[in-house]
């Protein structure tokens, strides 16, 4: 019994040397690559040490799910489980400069290291070199010529960054570029209009003593009448009655005139009574005319005709033939169509733009040509409802094509004035910031955040980011953008830039 348990303690004894022996083996081999898998350490963070006498290579792989994930082996992600991919090394060599030599020897930027990136001054290292970002060289921020040429404001945007775009590669995706020149700019934008009666050309025509329609001589709405035409003859008992009296104050001071009492013939009466049929004759609106015929004739007028006050269009008859008519009533009403309104209603975020006597355009649907015309009034209070200011805008119409009722799009411009315009194409708006690519030397292109204003005929102005010269892409913008944001990241990937894990 006693050699037989000696036996077995020496064969668990080898077992045991054995399997440390074989572990060994296959851990050195695992750092050694032959083993993927086995004895692999990730890619250590930014600023950490690495295990002594390990060599920590550029990462070569790195999660698809998890792109901030990288290691210098394949394996599998601690995060997600999935199987790490190749990073595209030439990508992160155009997004980081340098590519994989770069990002293995440039030095992570630290406060007061004097080598500065001109285009991103948050990058600095103590030695020359170039800027792993964009591949800028170096400025020594020490020398005040070279401090000077270092954008301290940068405006390159974030989340982008210069790319390298080859000729083949421009013509395949349609690249396009445009250069910023200097040209007429202003606000242009666009609202309907309904085309309204000026109301400050309508009349109405009333009769102030009671009668019937005696005689129509305008009998439909929309004829056209002129100024003093006859448009109906009244009947009145009250009318010939006031005539009446007029003849018989005239006669009284004719008769007092014959007895010598120093009066002429026709003046007033010591009476007054010519006088004051007179004045009621006029207050019934009785023309002078008529009232020195009556006078002269002696003879009392059947009817009163009431003439058109304006040239116009009749855009109300109330009346026809034997109507009865009382004081007040308005049997016609004349509109004067030469010169009309046109409403139009301007949302709040533009109302600030329009000023009485601004220039606007009107279009119509079927009607040839464009009709030009200014801002007569914009209203003081706004539709609670369609959040809109309602903008009444004058328009002659001596032709009479602008009938009211009609639709169109007005068109606003504010006043020109010098500066400089770009393709609206060219700039890419998220929201928060607006981008241009500029072109430069060599197919780079590089994101500068630009102010946009208004500019007729699918033109911006540029207030600022860009001069005059200054080339920028215009067609596939978003394809360069795409590219900037994808190099900007995976620059970010690189182990001394920051973004490893």
């Amino acid at each position: 019994m006693k050699i037989k348990t000696h036996g077995r303690l020496r064969g668990v004894a080898l077992f045991l040397v054995g399997l440390m022996v074989g572990g060994g083996a296959l851990y050195g081999l695992g750092w050694a690559g032959l083993l993927p898998g086995v004895g692999h350490t990730d890619h250590p963070q930014h600023g950490a040490a690495a295990p002594a006498g390990a060599s920590v290579g550029v990462p070569k792989y790195h999660c698809p799910m998890h792109p901030t994930y990288t290691s210098d082996r394949p394996s599998d992600c601690p995060i997600c489980g999935m199987k790490l991919v190749a990073i595209d090394t030439k990508l992160v060599a155009d997004a980081g400069g340098e590519g994989e030599a770069a990002a293995a020897t440039a030095v992570p930027p630290t406060p007061g290291e004097p080598w500065t990136c001109p285009v991103h001054p948050t990058y600095t290292q103590a030695e020359p070199g170039a800027c792993i970002i964009d591949g800028e060289t170096l400025l020594d921020a020490r020398d005040p010529v070279q401090s000077a040429r270092i954008q301290w404001s940068p405006s390159q945007p974030d989340g982008l960054t210069t790319v390298h775009i080859a000729p083949e590669r421009q013509q395949l995706i349609g690249l396009t570029t445009a250069t910023v020149v200097s040209g007429p700019v202003g606000r242009v934008w666009r609202t309907s209009g309904r085309v309204a009666v000026d109301e400050t050309r309508v009349r109405k025509v009333n009769v102030k003593v009671q009668g019937f329609v005696d005689a129509l001589h305008v009998d439909f709405v929309g004829r056209e009448v002129k100024k003093g035409e006859a448009l109906l003859e009244i009947y009145s008992p009250d009318l010939v009655s006031a005539q009446t009296e007029l003849l018989l104050a005239a006669r009284t001071d004719q008769a007092l005139a014959s007895a010598a009492l120093g009066h002429g013939p026709g003046g007033a009466g010591p009476t007054g009574l010519v006088e004051a049929a007179r004045q009621k004759l006029k207050l019934w609106d009785v023309p002078k005319s008529l009232i020195a015929k009556v006078e002269r004739t002696g003879r009392v007028q059947k009817t009163l005709t009431l003439v058109s006050p304006i040239a116009g269009v009749v855009t109300q008859k109330n009346v026809v033939q034997g109507s009865p008519l009382n004081p007040g009533d308005a049997p016609f009403e004349i509109t004067d169509l030469s010169r009309v309104w046109v409403v139009a209603d301007v949302y709040a975020n533009e109302i600030g733009q329009v000023r009485k006597g601004m220039a606007a355009s009107l279009a119509l649907q079927g009607v040839p040509g464009v009709f030009t015309g200014e801002v007569a009034f914009v209203d003081p209070l706004m539709d609670e409802q369609k959040r809109t200011v309602r903008v009444r805008l004058s328009f002659a119409n001596t032709d009479g094509q602008l009938r009211p009722g009609l639709f169109g799009e007005v068109t606003f411009r504010t006043e020109a004035r010098d500066g400089l315009r770009i393709p609206a194409d060219a700039v890419l708006d998220s929201g928060t910031q607006q981008v241009a690519f500029l072109v430069q030397d060599k197919g780079h292109f590089k994101p500068v955040v630009v102010r946009t204003g208004p500019a007729p005929d699918g033109q911006v102005e540029v207030t600022a980011g860009l001069q005059v010269g200054d080339r920028v892409v215009t067609r596939a913008a978003f394809l360069v953008d795409s590219e900037s944001k994808l190099k900007a990241a995976l620059a970010a990937l690189t182990p001394d830039h920051g973004g490893a894990p």
